[in-house]
């Protein structure tokens, strides 16, 4: 049996955005266990030349709801990216996972070589669907989810390896 586009990514994607949820959770338990203002962490970054948390959380999320979205041919989802607090971020899972999940595998199986462009100012990259999913969005999306535990675990929130993966 054959994996298709649908399988490898949208279950993928909730899967991990519930994973980045209960981390989030844990993040504000330590703040308020620790007396530590939330913002710290939602604008705390590894390096000063990278993202903060807070645009980690957009970017994953954006690679998420913007691949579901591309590869069933419908209008992505915009977001205001104005999220400051743990609650916010919590918002933007909840809403980015509904949106998942009302896209079905057959608005998405079968577009292995549906046409999508991508304009970044006045860069453009091409991809065909299944190129798109596992060239572009899956390593995308998975970098800006260890960073976002990376910034967290570096802060001192108590995560381990098993909360970015969950249970299997």
């Amino acid at each position: 049996m054959s994996l298709t586009l649908y399988q490898a990514s949208i279950p993928n994607f909730i899967r991990m955005l519930g994973n980045l949820s209960a981390i989030l959770d844990k993040a504000a338990a330590h703040a308020e266990a620790k007396k530590i203002d939330p913002a710290i962490f939602v604008n705390a970054r590894l390096a000063p030349d990278m993202f903060p948390l807070s645009r980690q959380f957009q970017i994953a999320t954006d690679m998420a709801k913007g691949c579901a979205a591309r590869l069933a041919g419908i209008e992505v989802p915009s977001y205001e990216d104005n999220e400051t607090t743990f609650a916010d971020l919590q918002a933007r899972i909840a809403k980015t996972v509904a949106f998942l999940q009302s896209v079905s595998a057959s608005q998405i199986d079968g577009n292995e070589d549906r046409k999508i462009t991508l304009k970044f100012g006045s860069r453009e990259l091409s991809f065909l669907g299944q190129a798109y999913l596992l060239d572009f969005v899956l390593p995308n999306f998975h970098f800006h989810l260890t960073t976002t535990y990376a910034i967290l675990r570096h802060n001192g929130v108590e995560i381990g390896k098993k909360d970015y993966t969950g249970a299997y």
